[in-house]
């Protein structure tokens, strides 16, 4: 006799529900392979709630009760409340400046006993939402500059707060939005600005603001030199021509530094030019801490700034191709990569199971990816398709930077790795985006607004 399913199987993207479940049952290996040493008594401290594993044991059992509990919520909910979560996220974020508890120099949290919030971290959630509202109005004509100025207004009101709360790296993350926006017919002239700005602040850090500033000119006269005869029928390119230098040299000559002293914390800045071998020209490079006439300050103070990805790379690396097995790293069980149960959790897979286990976790993050763009294009709905390329932008952000920061091809800026790095602020703002596009999903067939 044919049995009806019950509610909260129906419909349900099960691929999507077994690429979470895994990748999170391979981070609270990791965090295991970190912290468990062989004196311990397992089951004793997995129930203790005192080791970094025992609490992501903890988070996972509370986030698989969030996850069922948003299965079994009516969908328009999350149509209907996009604003006020959205201005709730805001308040919340507002609130560490009173009730905040720094962590790392970075006054982002705000402690609730048994775990740490992260407004910030929490705010990605409710801006998708909100993003998504805003672009599935039927009076929202995206193709105009309004629109567009509103749409960014919602995206990136958040990193003004993340940037004042010294938590710079979680305010680049906001950026992804970008994609949902492009997607959705943000012009592409704007992304190419965008690029464009990236690649000279790349530049910048390879050279000094005043070379950049002289070769720009130079390049702008030879510009005109060379375009002079269309110049004459057409003045607009000379104008151009200006307006572009104008823009680049204000960019090197006011923003770049500006962004280096005010903007990223000094550690931050660092590391940056630490990566292209340079000291940061936009400090006062005789106050540091090491003393001045040591002939070897300036390499001590490199190998200071460089020790976290120096120790990741190793550990990495030792794993070669199969790894050291399970509890048998060296560089793990040693304690020598500094926040390695978080920032660095990836070094602790490459180390313990080698290139094959990175591999696997990368395609599992990939089939990830790709099952949330098949997700986004089968959508009736706007509200829905543009949730959903937003949570891919926000994870593939969240990866791609991560394990660049743990190889050394990118500056330590403290993103984890999602699902994977210890903490429950991180874990709850995943599972929860996860699973409102999963119950999204169920209900693809209407139109949401």
């Amino acid at each position: 006799m044919y049995q009806k399913k019950p509610e909260i199987l129906k419909g349900k993207d099960w691929v999507m529900i077994w690429l979470y479940a895994l990748i999170s049952i391979i981070g609270l290996i990791c965090i295991i392979s970190v912290e468990y040493r062989p004196n311990d008594n397992f089951m004793d401290s997995l129930f203790a709630f005192k080791k970094n594993y025992s609490k992501q044991f903890f988070y996972l059992i509370i986030c698989a009760v969030v996850a069922v509990f948003i299965l079994l919520t009516d969908s328009k909910f999350f149509t209907a409340t996009p604003n006020l979560l959205y201005v709730f996220g805001v308040l919340l974020m507002l609130a560490t400046f009173v009730i905040g508890k720094t962590v790392n120099g970075s006054r982002s949290w705000i402690p609730l006993g048994f775990m740490n919030l992260q407004p910030v971290e929490t705010c990605k959630i409710f801006t998708a939402l909100a993003l998504a509202k805003y672009l599935s109005r039927p009076d929202t004509d995206f193709s105009k500059g309004r629109a567009q100025l509103i749409a960014s207004g919602i995206c990136f009101l958040p990193v003004v707060f993340s940037i004042l709360q010294n938590e710079t790296g979680l305010a680049l993350v906001y950026f992804s939005f970008l994609l949902p926006m492009y997607r959705e017919g943000f012009p592409p002239v704007y992304l190419v600005v965008g690029a464009s700005l990236g690649v000279l602040l790349v530049i910048t850090l390879l050279f000094p603001p005043i070379t950049l500033i002289i070769a720009l000119s130079i390049i702008a006269i030879i510009s005109i030199y060379f375009l002079r005869r269309k110049i004459k029928r057409d003045k607009k390119l000379l104008l151009a021509i200006l307006s572009i230098w104008l823009i680049c040299v204000t960019f090197v000559g006011f923003a770049v530094p500006f962004l280096f002293k005010h903007v990223f914390q000094k550690y931050q800045a660092d590391r940056i030019f630490s990566m292209v071998g340079r000291d940061n020209p936009f400090v006062d490079q005789s106050a540091t801490d090491l003393p001045i006439l040591e002939p070897n300050a300036k390499k001590a103070k490199a190998d200071k700034e460089d020790y976290n990805v120096k120790q990741s790379k190793i550990a990495i690396g030792s794993g070669g191709m199969f790894g050291k097995g399970f509890l048998k790293g060296t560089q793990t069980q040693g304690d020598f990569v500094p926040e390695q149960h978080t920032d660095f959790i990836f070094t602790s897979l490459g180390e313990n199971f080698g290139f094959v286990g990175c591999t696997l976790l990368m395609l599992l993050y990939l089939g990830m990816l790709l099952r949330i763009v098949y997700i986004a294009e089968r959508q009736r709905s706007t509200f829905s398709r543009v949730y959903a390329y937003s949570v891919a932008a926000i994870l593939f952000f969240h990866v791609a930077i991560n394990i660049c920061m743990t190889i050394g091809l990118a500056p330590v800026i403290g993103i984890t790795l999602p699902l994977m790095s210890y903490g429950g602020s991180s874990l709850l703002t995943f599972t929860i985006l996860i699973f409102i596009l999963i119950r999204l999903d169920a209900d693809r067939q209407m139109v949401l607004r």
